[in-house]
């Protein structure tokens, strides 16, 4: 019987965690990073720095939450509400982002407003 130890020393790396945030605003750069880099970053650090799984889900299910209020807000300008929903996404998406670095940066859970759990 061959016993395997998996215990990965955790690191506190709060910087790491408020990059991750930020990083949601490739998507006003490059068009498509606000999703694809965190996603990269949660996947790979999550098991080894201290609060990348939390803030990871976090930042993932409000991006797929924004990615849903679009998909429902084109069409929806039709009927006049869209327009309504487009804008609560826009503002969400450029205050959420730095509220939750500055939580990370002082050891605090995120907290986005307005997010779906997708991912729990």
């Amino acid at each position: 019987m061959e016993v395997i130890n998996h215990n990965i020393a955790l690191r506190e790396d709060r910087n790491l965690l408020v990059v991750a945030h930020l990083t949601q605003y490739l998507d006003f750069i490059t068009g498509f990073g606000g999703l694809i880099v965190p996603l990269v970053l949660w996947l790979t650090m999550k098991d080894s720095v201290v609060g990348m799984d939390e803030h990871g889900k976090a930042i993932i299910n409000f991006q797929l939450s924004l990615i849903l209020y679009v998909i429902i807000g084109i069409p929806a300008l039709l009927f006049g509400l869209g327009i309504v929903l487009l804008i609560f996404a826009g503002v969400l998406s450029l205050i959420m982002p730095i509220v939750n670095a500055v939580k990370a940066g002082n050891g605090e859970g995120p907290s986005y407003f307005g997010t779906i759990k997708f991912i729990s």
